[in-house]
């Protein structure tokens, strides 16, 4: 049955259409003609009524869209993820942060042990990651719970805990603190850092200048930026960070917070901001892989076992404070000696293999060697504890080598 009881919008042939006229007939023509005359000037009424129709139709569904509630789903993939999935973004944003929220704290360094004076306290943010043996662990900066007296730390529901110092590393600016985890059931899920995509969008939360639980977003402005650190904070860089570069804001008590991707894993642990007059929207994050690397050790040994030489030096051309020519004379080193480090002090292996003051350092096991930076890197990425190492030097203009065994850094 057709819309229209008609048969130019029927597919049913009536039974009148089935008696043919005789050819010529004054009634086939007059039939056809009719026929023809509808075909080509469809009545008032029924133009209406196909228009209102497809008005009702449209209207329909144009309401169906516009009011319809995003339809938010979790995807659990073969890689064990839970991905969120919705149709609005900001639904995306809104979940993430839900997910994450609850595993984001607040943390107090009263580095004098008053804890009445917080005004002298440092603040920070910190990560829950893992709950085991009625503790519950947090990662957080090694700047934040430098120095500290006394840490403490306040859950997203404003339960304070006093918190113990599992372990830190200066290097990687990483540290491990634990409370007991009464009412605490949540942990983050952590992300896979490397799978970053440059312009995806992230999230960041922690407790920017005591403002507990603040949230900002942005994106990833560069997914492995190589940033020089100066450890000791004396202007010499001595080592260099590989970090998540973003745009979203992140300000002082932002460090040790957690970085999240849309699926409100954690892929980043906050850091550090550049900030400087017409500098804007240059935050940084330690990447997740690189931080459970460090965490996992910091559990188990309570510290980062690293190969120590044990010489203090300073580069040979140090932009921040250059050797002057009545420096270099007394050095004594040949015209083609450009570049090398400048033992100051020594100790452990250093000492024993014999290195002393104004020995310059120029290679390791032969590699060529321009400052502490590199030199500590290669101790760092390519030796262990227990190795034995070449150290070529020059001491009075003359090249000398002498091979040491590297040992762990003793206890400060």
């Amino acid at each position: 049955m057709g819309l229209f009881d008609d048969d130019f919008y029927s597919a049913k042939v009536s039974g009148r259409s089935l008696k043919t006229p005789a050819p010529g007939s004054h009634h086939s023509k007059a039939r056809w003609s009719g026929r023809r005359r509808r075909l080509r000037r469809p009545s008032m009424l029924q133009t209406a009524v196909v228009s209102g129709v497809i008005s009702a139709i449209v209207a329909v569904l144009l309401f169906s869209f516009i009011t319809g509630l995003p339809n938010t789903t979790a995807l659990t993939g073969a890689n064990g993820y839970t991905t969120l999935s919705s149709s609005d973004p900001y639904e995306r944003l809104i979940q993430a942060a839900a997910k994450v929220r609850p595993a984001v704290v607040s943390i107090v360094n009263y580095r004098d042990g008053q804890e009445a004076a917080l005004a002298d306290s440092a603040l920070g943010s910190g990560v829950i990651f893992r709950i085991a043996g009625g503790k519950a662990y947090i990662m957080t900066n090694n700047h934040v719970v430098e120095g500290s007296e006394d840490l403490e730390v306040v859950t997203v529901e404003g339960e304070s805990k006093k918190a113990e110092l599992i372990g830190r590393d200066r290097i990687t600016d990483i540290a491990v603190l634990a409370v007991d985890d009464k009412n605490i059931d949540t942990v983050a899920e952590i992300g896979d850092s490397s799978r970053l995509r440059l312009g995806e969008t992230v999230i960041a939360i922690g407790n920017p200048l005591g403002l507990g639980d603040t949230l900002t977003s942005g994106i990833v402005s560069y997914t492995n930026r190589i940033i020089p650190v100066s450890i000791n904070q004396d202007g010499v860089y001595d080592w260099e960070q590989s970090v998540i570069q973003t745009d979203a804001a992140i300000n002082e008590g932002n460090s040790g917070g957690a970085l999240v991707d849309l699926n409100g894993r954690v892929i980043g642990i906050n850091t550090m901001k550049i900030a400087d007059t017409g500098v804007e929207g240059l935050g940084f994050a330690i990447p997740a892989n690189e931080v459970m690397t460090t965490v996992n050790d910091l559990i188990d040994d309570g510290e980062i076992e690293r190969p120590y030489l044990g010489v203090y030096t300073i580069d040979l051309e140090n932009q921040y404070a250059p050797i002057d020519d009545e420096q270099r004379k007394e050095l004594k080193l040949p015209d083609e000696v450009k570049a090398g480090v400048i033992v100051l002090e020594s100790h452990g292996p250093a000492k024993e293999g014999g290195l002393k003051l104004n020995d310059v350092i120029t290679a390791l096991d032969g590699r060529l060697i321009h400052s502490t930076l590199e030199l500590r890197r290669y101790l760092y990425n390519d030796k262990k504890i227990g190795d034995k190492m070449e150290v070529t030097y020059y001491r009075e203009g003359k090249v000398e080598k002498v091979t040491v065994k590297l040992m762990d850094k003793p206890d400060e």
